[in-house]
């Protein structure tokens, strides 16, 4: 019997998030999963000529080693003391969300806009070319909120509301088996950040990934599926209760979701869009060369400085919406 229910279990993962993000010092599994599918890649990219087949076999050994992994070391914890093993979980759990980091990253952009004239222009784009992939060096002020609000609405979905998602579904899947509901969403969340870090790696469209990539990239747009659509439609009421446009973020959300490249990035930038009353989309440059992406929204305005804190406020709201909404259905459904 766990000292804690489920819920509290889910609520200190997520809180050791918000409180201590993703500090550098701390051996963090996604590094160790990058540094994994790099290595693998190197390998399979040798063993076999088809290079889609190299990139199903890196996905499927990289799942197999990172799922194997996490569960022998709660299964050797449990063997000491079951709440080990739950207080392992919880930490593994916590290692999957990003919220921290994504405010910290979009707030870095936002302090630099504070500064007046080129400098603080070039402070900002410096920030966001952290987390965007786009090129920055000649975006405006204009151009570099809306490339840091995109991030945030985007990744909201796979640094947040996914692995949350897994993780409660992984939780569900506990009532089956005889593991802990807090290990197997630990396993839920880690499987599915297994997913998303090897599509952030080989999911390119490029000469070097198109096929290799092929497998990782069609898995996480299967991952995805489900959260970004419910990430998407619970933003319009989560802006309707911090005082936006909920009824816009809704009508765009039906409207122009599907206006991405992704099957899953414009939904929840659709929302965001719609409820800031911003366009977000539109031509951006990568690797040297203009890509015209559709846009998303009406610009009822130019985005602005504050756009940014908005965006993070819908994002832990949204967020805090879905894990609601998630839990509730399990604890139904039990």
């Amino acid at each position: 019997m766990s000292l804690l229910p489920f819920e509290a279990q889910f609520g200190a993962a997520i809180a050791l998030d918000l409180v201590l993000g993703d500090p550098r010092w701390f051996p963090h599994p996604v590094r160790m999963m990058g540094w994994l599918c790099a290595r693998l890649e190197t390998v399979f990219r040798a063993v076999f000529t088809n290079q889609r087949l190299a990139g199903i076999i890196t996905v499927l050994t990289v799942l197999v080693i990172c799922l194997g992994l996490s569960f022998t070391g709660l299964w050797l914890a449990n063997l000491f003391s079951p709440r080990l093993a739950e207080g392992l979980a919880i930490l593994l759990l916590y290692t999957t969300i990003a919220a921290r980091d994504l405010i910290k990253h979009s707030q870095a952009v936002f302090d630099a806009l504070q500064q007046e004239g080129e400098s603080g222009l070039g402070a900002a784009r410096q920030a966001v070319s952290m987390i965007v992939g786009r090129e920055t060096a000649e975006l405006d002020r204009p151009g570099v909120i809306r490339a840091a609000v995109e991030t945030v609405a985007e990744n909201m979905v796979d640094g947040v509301a996914a692995p949350l998602f897994y993780a409660v579904l992984g939780g569900f899947c506990a009532s089956f088996v005889a593991i802990s509901p807090i290990c197997m969403a630990a396993l839920g969340a880690i499987g599915y950040k297994a997913i998303n870090t090897m599509d952030s790696l080989f999911g390119y469209k490029n000469e070097r990934y198109l096929s290799f990539g092929w497998a990782a990239a069609r898995l996480d747009d299967a991952a995805n599926f489900l959260p970004a659509r419910l990430s998407g439609l619970l933003l319009a009421p989560a802006a309707f209760c911090l005082g936006l446009d909920g009824k816009n973020a809704l009508a765009t959300f039906l409207s122009d979701r599907l206006n991405h490249a992704s099957p899953n990035s414009g939904h929840s930038e659709a929302a965001v869009a719609g409820a800031l009353g911003v366009q977000l989309g539109g031509t951006s440059r990568y690797f040297g060369q203009s890509v015209s992406k559709p846009t998303i929204g009406k610009k009822r305005r130019e985005c602005a400085n504050d756009d940014i804190l908005l965006a993070n406020r819908l994002m832990l709201a949204g967020s805090a919406l879905v894990v609601i909404v998630l839990l509730c259905i399990r604890r139904l459904s039990l």
